[in-house]
């Protein structure tokens, strides 16, 4: 009886004691995202006063991005002077939002934006977040296909110029962005698999409802070449502005922006491989295998030129990485050794 009536005399004071313990975590986490912004805008200051660079990877720095690209991502923007009336931007692969290529470009330059994922805890995390009403952010949950890209993106409100597009759905990219008709952007940024080399123009072939994830074990069988996005980009009109140093997203300028910077202010305009490590073996657990050894896991497995339209086996294919790309994966670790 006494135990019971302690407990319940003291239920308010805990119930107090978890809301200032809740008040006090969610203060801390928006303490640390503004000094996460502040400092963003501070490398910011420093990388836009830079008219060249050796390469794109000169202008990298993470805030919200995965490798890098919120620093790649302002230096183009900055260069290419994109107007007002094109200060928007479309991402699509966003999971959460929390981790994107365009969040920091939302805070920091309070462009207009549509972000779309399968999933709707996207929409969830955005209105805790405190973005769905900060900023003029649309967050559209939808599965994207090749046949629906522009529906939705019409219908979100956006159409003509826009100042990026960002493309990353682990799967059918090559073919949705070679659909897109109702946007015109500015900059765009596709994520490419490394793994495929950069010497053929390939992709997976296309399937409405591909995932990568069922696709093939690995988590190595996804999207194109970066063969093939660069001869998408040229058909659509883009100039090629080079990677990050991550070997995972490719950076595009429109050419009638392209003409006014990207020869003349990037030295070196070329495409890296990939050090990511994320391979899995058959029972789901990460096996860290590197360079070669990753193509090789997936040999058996379609892939489509997209320059002819034919089908083959990765393994048929010959001369996959080029001579350059053969001595960057060597130099950085291409060996595979199995990881901790």
């Amino acid at each position: 009886m006494l135990k019971r009536a302690i407990k319940t005399a003291l239920s308010p004071v805990k119930r107090w004691l978890q809301g200032e313990t809740n008040a006090l975590l969610a203060q801390n986490r928006q303490l640390i995202a503004q000094n996460h912004l502040l400092t963003g805008r501070m490398a910011c200051l420093e990388v836009r006063s830079r008219n060249s660079l050796t390469s794109l990877a000169d202008a990298e720095f993470k805030v919200s991005s995965q490798w890098g690209e919120d620093g790649i991502i302002d230096w183009l923007i900055e260069r290419a002077d994109v107007p007002p009336a094109s200060r928007s931007f479309i991402e699509f692969g966003v999971e959460t939002y929390r981790e994107s290529n365009t969040r920091f470009l939302l805070q920091n330059r309070n462009w207009r934006g549509l972000i779309m994922d399968g999933s709707s805890a996207m929409v969830d995390a955005v209105r805790e977040d405190g973005l769905a009403w900060t900023h003029d952010l649309t967050a559209q949950p939808a599965f994207i296909t090749r046949d629906n890209i522009d529906d939705l993106i019409r219908s979100a409100g956006f159409a003509g110029e826009v100042g990026l597009l960002s493309i990353d759905i682990d799967g059918n990219d090559y073919w949705v962005w070679e659909a897109i008709r109702v946007v015109e952007p500015i900059i765009v940024v596709c994520e490419y698999n490394a793994v495929f080399g950069d010497v053929h123009a390939i992709s997976i072939p296309y399937e409405a409802d591909f995932n990568r994830v069922q696709a093939h074990f690995s988590y190595l069988y996804a999207g194109a070449s970066i063969a093939a996005l660069r001869q998408l980009a040229a058909r659509k009109g883009y100039s090629f502005a080079g990677t990050n140093s991550a070997g995972s997203n490719a950076f595009f300028v429109r050419e009638d922006y392209a003409r006014r910077f990207v020869e003349s202010s990037l030295k070196n305009i070329r495409a890296l491989p990939s050090l990511i490590r994320e391979s899995r073996d058959e029972s789901g657990r990460m096996d860290y295998i590197a360079g070669t050894r990753r193509l090789e896991r997936i040999s058996a497995l379609p892939v489509v030129n997209v320059l002819t339209g034919e089908t083959h086996r990765l393994g048929d294919l010959e001369g996959m990485y080029s001579r350059e790309w053969l001595e960057l994966m060597k130099g950085r670790g291409e060996g595979g050794v199995a990881g901790p």
